[in-house]
């Protein structure tokens, strides 16, 4: 039996650029809670966000923030059901590699807030409305002026090319994610430890959770559940490892 459905969102609920969720998702969610299952949107993006994205049905769902970083319960605002914290000496020195790398901008992550060092003022308008975050400018990232849960480096040349350059010198400190084709982020938490912290907090089995994802950071997540599907639109070697595919997430929860 499906108690918990946790899904990913950029690739996997929107698609091809979109910035808005199809009503179908919403009418979904309040058919699937009026039979018990709680839906989690599982996502690298902030609780701000994420509520604002889902905004006629955001009171009704739990919240895999920050990719697993930031746990939110339902209600407005939830409770907070879990945050992992980085050492910030060291996220600062990573910061700083970010800022000095050509083409990359640093995004710094609270609780539920984003900041940013712009090099280039783009970042700005792409953080604030389009991925539509909470969203403060800092001189310099030793002014961040709370707890650290995620820094992430958007790459104007794609992240594929910095991922090997970053990752190997950082995996031994952070788990290192790509989290879409512009962003490389680093945390303490993954999706998976999120989603196994989420169901001890409800008192869910992983057996009892279905999630969806498309990229390598929903991997610790779809490991993690019982049931998971991966999308069509994933590389091949995500969809080999994992016998459900779907087009659109709307056809499987429609069946439930």
């Amino acid at each position: 039996m499906i108690r918990l459905i946790a899904c990913d969102i950029d690739g996997t609920l929107l698609h091809n650029g979109a910035a808005a969720i199809d009503n179908v998702i919403f009418e979904e969610i309040l058919r699937l809670r009026d039979k018990g299952i709680l839906f989690c949107p599982a996502s690298g993006r902030q609780y701000g966000s994420l509520r604002r994205l889902f905004g006629p049905v955001a009171n009704e769902l739990a919240y895999l923030c920050e990719n697993g970083a930031v746990l939110m319960g339902a209600g407005d605002p939830g409770p907070m059901l879990g945050k992992t914290v980085m050492d910030r000496e060291t996220a600062l020195v990573l910061c700083r590699e970010i800022m000095e790398t050509p083409q990359c901008e640093v995004l710094i992550s609270g609780a539920n807030t984003s900041y940013l060092c712009p090099k280039e003022p783009d970042i700005v308008d792409h953080i604030r409305y389009f991925v539509g975050n909470n969203l403060a400018l800092l001189a310099e990232p030793e002014d961040m002026p709370e707890e650290i849960v995620k820094v992430s480096a958007y790459c104007r040349d794609g992240a594929q090319s910095l991922e090997p350059l970053m990752a190997p010198r950082w995996r031994d400190r952070f788990r290192v994610a790509m989290a879409g084709p512009s962003w490389l982020d680093f945390t303490l938490a993954d999706k998976g430890l999120g989603i196994r912290a989420l169901c001890r907090s409800l008192g869910v089995e992983l057996e009892e959770v279905m999630a969806f994802g498309d990229n390598y950071n929903d991997l610790p997540m779809l490991e993690a559940v019982g049931r998971p599907y991966i999308m069509d639109n994933a590389a091949a070697e995500l969809r080999s490892r994992f016998p459900h595919h779907c087009r659109r997430v709307e056809e499987v929860l429609k069946t439930l």
